[in-house]
């Protein structure tokens, strides 16, 4: 007779994967309940009474040694259990080489570390892989553990690695408990034909051998509930109290036919000039980006910042600020009731962004929201949560040059004033500053980082990787340029710059954001290959598709992703595209698209007002791309690895909509400074790059890449790096 409800424990090594993996359960075990414990949360003395509540364990992958008693936790002691205590256990990864240690297995280094890449793994279709045919798995593994003859622990699947690593274990069963385990990811969105498949089997497996040794598991009560918490699904977030939609304000909105009108022309007409007063523009500066957002901010506009480690918010209009206490909240769920309070109906259907907030969001940020301990900070410069709320705004639409004047004000005057404003300036004939900085006074001083010392990060980053504390590490390091104070006198230089950035490398995802104390110029493509004459999509398909080391970077990526998404909305996430090549104006690029949705009628599903936004904002901080995988101890390492605290670089910017809609782009391919310049002799900005170091990383190889993506964005400064 088949478990009809059965209830699996999820044993978490703090992976990025593990949402991805309890998907795959609830895909494989009918009406199954799948509970997630870290593998620290208990003993195995406080654990053992709790498994007699479940039908079924899965220990999950993570990163470090199962030889470490850190890295590993209770699962050590969960292949030891006595006979009364046994039930069905399926390990992956960190869990089949926890299984083979503790009956005496051999634990190695591979020769070549497998992260990200896909092997042909080879079975006899038998347990596990019965009525299976062709598998191609994924693997993220530098460790391996060669069986002893007679251990206890029996292969089952292997790989042939040739003269990189000879043959390595890929599945094995202990003959006589209800152990079983893979060392391949079965939940890899390119995993195929070891998926779901393997994990059915297991079921099946552990559903025999219950029935065989009349196991019984014990019904729930509110006491094991109240240890290892709900049951994974969709978050459970309250909803913060929201205006009811018929008595909410209407956006006013003018449409214009102005196909000539550009972003820079609408940013000047709005006094982006004036160096002293806020400004935020996001600006699509290339294909395929389409819409171009530009707010006129008044001196009521309200700004919003935040230190991580403060319990307040600072509230500012003007030049009045108060301190907003958080109490037990967080900045997320402030935010989200602050927005709450926010809608708006009947903005215009074909733009995505009516009004709402616009700032930035720094890295550190994201490294508090891990639960990572931030560096000690030596200044208070640049706040970690930066946003202003836009009342007014311009949004440009590339495509069909249409331009939408709007406000979130009734009765609004600005509205008409505006559009005159607007459609004078198309008529009148364009004006061009080229933006060169050659009569400036002074001589930018560029301090790149020390190579040797960056090399030598390189290595130590390699070989936590090799060590299998990280399948990937995104280093990174701070290029300061230097400016007499004099340079900025006359007009907005930073404005200028921000022209230049845009004319050397326009992006789809550009920025020029302005909110004291911080300015940030932004244009920001994700991974690619530079364009130049005689470069055809063959070629860049060649380079990056062609490449092992691109594809597993953005499939461990994609996989992290995955996991965030899961781990807010549940299961249903897709990949809809993988590692195709994009043609943009400057460069080709390797890009991937994962969607995740509510099911319908599940609570938020069709309620932006909901936290569940703010939660998946929260959740994808700092951006995988700009961490590693895992993504917690990959902040760790480099933690270690790092000289500076990143701040706004490699956080994000961009919006969250009255509507309830947003946008964030990784903020790369950037610069920002210190709006304290006036104050010195000098006027500083910081540039961040560095590159994802993973096994197959050739170091000076990896300083070359960090150079070249460092030329687009000094190039708004010197023609000389």
């Amino acid at each position: 007779m088949a478990i009809e409800h059965p209830r699996l424990l999820l044993i978490d090594s703090y992976d990025s994967f593990t949402f991805n993996l309890a998907s795959l359960c609830k895909q494989s075990i009918p009406n199954c309940s799948i509970y997630l414990i870290r593998n620290d949360t208990f003993t195995i003395s406080e654990l053992l009474p709790l498994l007699k509540f479940f039908s079924a364990v899965i220990v999950g992958p993570g990163p470090g040694s199962p030889e470490n008693d850190q890295d590993i936790g209770v699962i050590k002691d969960l292949w030891k259990i006595a006979e009364q205590s046994l039930l069905p256990v399926f390990g992956v990864c960190l869990g089949l080489q926890s299984l083979g240690v503790a009956y005496g297995a051999q634990l190695k280094r591979l020769d070549v570390v497998k992260h990200g890449q896909i092997s042909h793994i080879h079975h006899q279709g038998v347990e596990l892989f019965h009525g299976v045919g062709l598998v191609e798995a994924v693997r993220y593994h530098s460790l391996h553990v060669v069986l002893e003859v007679g251990c206890g622990v029996e292969e089952l699947a292997w790989a042939d690695d040739g003269a990189e690593n000879g043959r390595v274990v890929m599945a094995v069963r202990h003959t006589s408990k209800p152990f079983w385990a893979v060392q391949y990811h079965p939940e890899s969105v390119c995993t195929r034909g070891g998926g779901l498949e393997v994990i059915q089997n297991f079921w099946r497996l552990a559903q025999s051998w219950t029935r065989k040794t009349g196991r019984q598991t014990l019904v729930w009560n509110i006491a094991v509930g109240n240890a290892v918490g709900d049951p994974w699904q969709c978050s459970p977030l309250p909803s913060p109290h929201t205006t009811p939609s018929a008595s909410r304000p209407i956006v006013s909105t003018a449409v214009l036919e102005l196909p000539v009108m550009t972003a820079a022309t609408v940013c000047e007409l709005f006094g982006v000039s004036d160096e002293k007063s806020p400004f935020v523009s996001l600006d699509s500066a290339a294909q395929p980006g389409r819409f171009s957002i530009i707010g006129s901010l008044m001196q009521s506009s309200l700004q919003i910042t935040h230190f991580v480690g403060d319990g307040f918010l600072s509230l500012t209009r003007g030049r009045h600020s108060v301190q907003e206490d958080l109490g037990r909240r967080d900045v997320w769920t402030w935010l989200a009731e602050f927005m709450a309070t926010k809608r708006v109906r009947g903005g215009h259907p074909d733009i995505p962004f009516w009004g709402g907030l616009i700032g930035l969001l720094s890295y550190e940020l994201g490294v508090h929201s891990l639960g990572v301990a931030s560096r000690e900070r030596h200044t208070r410069q640049h706040p970690d949560l930066n946003l202003v709320f836009v009342e007014h705004s311009v949004v440009i639409d590339s495509v069909t040059g249409r331009v939408f004047v709007q406000s979130l004000i009734p009765d609004d005057s600005w509205i008409t004033d505006t559009t005159s404003i607007l459609v004078k300036a198309s008529l009148e004939p364009a004006k061009t500053v080229p933006p060169s900085f050659k009569d400036s006074p002074g001589t930018p001083v560029v301090t790149l980082p020390d190579k040797c010392r960056y090399i030598a990060r390189i290595n130590e980053a390699k070989e936590r990787i090799f060590a299998g504390d990280s399948y990937e590490l995104c280093l990174t390091a701070r290029t300061t340029i230097s400016l007499p104070s004099t340079f900025s006198v006359s007009g907005s230089s930073s404005w200028r710059r921000y022209q230049a950035l845009r004319t050397k490398n326009p992006a789809p995802y550009s920025a020029y954001i302005r909110l004291h104390p911080t300015t940030l110029l932004s244009s920001s493509p994700e991974r690619t290959v530079r364009k130049a004459p005689g470069i055809t999509r063959a070629d860049a398909e060649a380079a990056l598709v062609g490449s092992t080391k691109e594809v597993a970077e953005n499939l461990m990526i994609v996989d992290l992703i995955r996991h965030d998404l899961h781990a807010v909305v549940g299961e249903d996430v897709e990949v809809k595209q993988f590692c195709v090549v994009e043609e943009y104006e400057t460069v080709w690029q390797l890009v991937s698209v994962i969607e995740g949705r509510l099911e319908p009628g599940t609570y938020g599903a069709s309620d932006p007002d909901s936290q569940l936004g703010w939660e998946m904002l929260k959740r994808s901080l700092p951006p995988g791309s700009m961490t590693g995988a895992p993504k917690k101890r990959s902040v760790e390492i480099l933690q270690t690895l790092e000289d500076h605290e990143r701040g706004i670089y490699s956080g994000v910017f961009g919006y969250w909509c009255v509507g309830g809609g947003s946008d964030w782009s990784v903020t790369i391919r950037s610069c920002f400074k210190f709006d304290g310049w006036e104050d010195g002799p000098t006027e500083d900005w910081n540039i961040g790059a560095g590159g994802a170091i993973t096994a197959l990383s050739d170091a000076d190889a990896e300083w070359e890449e960090m150079i070249v993506k460092l030329t687009s964005v000094v190039g708004a400064f010197t023609s000389c790096i």
